[in-house]
């Protein structure tokens, strides 16, 4: 276009402008042009935003197939099965508590097969030695419950927190309370908003809050939060969501220590594409989290728990392998949770062994309970100062 047709069109755009017509042939061209570009550049931007997030997740997964070195064997002090014969057609998301006296209570679900309407919560007591006869904790009426969380508090009184609901999707959280672990109160439904612990047990804090990690499983996006209470579980807020910005999947079933008064970290589990445990800290109790992030240790989608020991370290359990859910390791930190300096296989046959649960007693024993084969819940006892050695 020659300078003097475009004068002519500015004069004319300019003559026009007043009445909105815009008459120009070559001035229709001008913003067909400037509208290219635009859609362009927005079109670029939505590019980065697409490819940032991938290129992140690429880089932090791992590559397709990992190899990990076999560990030695941790040393057990015993090793037992809660029921020794198969009672269900599933059982799985096995929870353990020290009572009072001393004794041990375990729980977890079981029923025809995960989701299905018979499942309910199971409880058995370990006295003398000896497990008692598996008893119906916890049921509702056409509804599955799921993933029973015990926890004995800074008064003493064992919670069994559980969820119930057709699917992870539609869960709702309830309770029943006991002084012994023998007697409980009755179920009593979270207010709505909240479902209580996912799947670990909550911790009290130096201050007395007591703590619990939670999560949910949407179809396209899994979020965790934690949710706190100042009163000794009388009330309870909400706080999160805790995410990686650059993941969109999400993470879920958190486990929590406190390794300085008010400063908290959580290991979190993450979708099988990531691969990855993931870590978040909390500097104010939990009530804000920094955005989470992989750290080193493999996850094959499967749940993982976590206990603070006496003194700066930390026992973790949970699957050392980016497939299935064999084996199955713990994992020990000198420096709260900053390096993990030691790895023990507890589990490395064929087949499913997962969703552990892990305390340390009064006697300083790891007790250790999960999933074996989803038949049958299996007990571990180990001496942490002995597998340091």
């Amino acid at each position: 276009m020659s300078g003097p047709e475009w004068q002519r069109l500015i004069c004319t755009n300019s003559a026009n402008r007043g009445t909105g017509s815009f008459t120009s042939k070559a001035g229709t061209g001008f913003v067909a042009i400037r509208l290219k570009t635009i859609t362009r550049g927005i079109i670029g931007i939505a590019v980065v935003f697409a490819v940032v997030p991938m290129i992140a997740w690429w880089h932090f997964r791992g590559p397709v197939t990992e190899q990990f070195p076999t560990y030695p064997r941790a040393p057990v002090v015993a090793s037992e099965f809660v029921f020794t014969e198969p009672l269900y057609g599933e059982c799985h998301a096995s929870t353990i508590v020290e009572l009072m006296d001393g004794s041990l209570l375990a729980a977890w679900y079981g029923g025809g097969y995960e989701g299905a309407r018979n499942v309910k919560i199971w409880g058995s007591r370990r006295v003398a030695g000896a497990w008692s006869p598996p008893e119906v904790l916890a049921s509702v009426p056409e509804a599955p419950c799921w993933n029973p969380v015990l926890f004995r508090d800074g008064n003493n009184t064992i919670w069994l927190f559980y969820k119930y609901g057709v699917s992870p999707k539609s869960w709702k959280g309830a309770y029943r309370k006991s002084a012994d672990g023998r007697a409980w109160s009755a179920h009593t439904e979270l207010p709505e908003g909240l479902l209580g612990p996912s799947k670990n047990k909550p911790i009290t804090l130096a201050n007395g809050d007591i703590v619990a990690g939670s999560s949910v499983e949407k179809a396209f996006y899994w979020t965790c939060w934690t949710e706190i209470s100042s009163d000794g579980g009388r009330s309870w807020r909400k706080y999160g969501p805790i995410t990686m910005p650059w993941y969109r999947r999400g993470m879920i079933q958190p486990t929590l220590w406190e390794y300085a008064p008010g400063c908290l970290r959580m290991l979190v589990r993450s979708a099988s594409d990531l691969r990855r445990i993931c870590e978040a800290t909390s500097e104010d109790g939990g009530r804000t989290w920094s955005p989470g992030r992989p750290t080193n240790l493999p996850n094959p989608n499967a749940g993982i728990d976590a206990v603070k020991m006496k003194g700066e370290s930390v026992a973790l359990v949970y699957n050392h392998t980016t497939r299935d859910r064999s084996p199955l390791n713990i994992a020990f930190s000198a420096n709260n949770g900053s390096e993990w300096q030691k790895t023990l296989t507890l589990e490395d046959g064929p087949g499913e062994y997962s969703y552990p649960a892990v305390i340390q007693t009064e006697d300083s024993l790891l007790h250790i309970t999960y999933t074996w084969q989803r038949s049958r819940i299996k007990h571990l006892v180990i001496d942490p100062a002995a597998a340091w050695r």
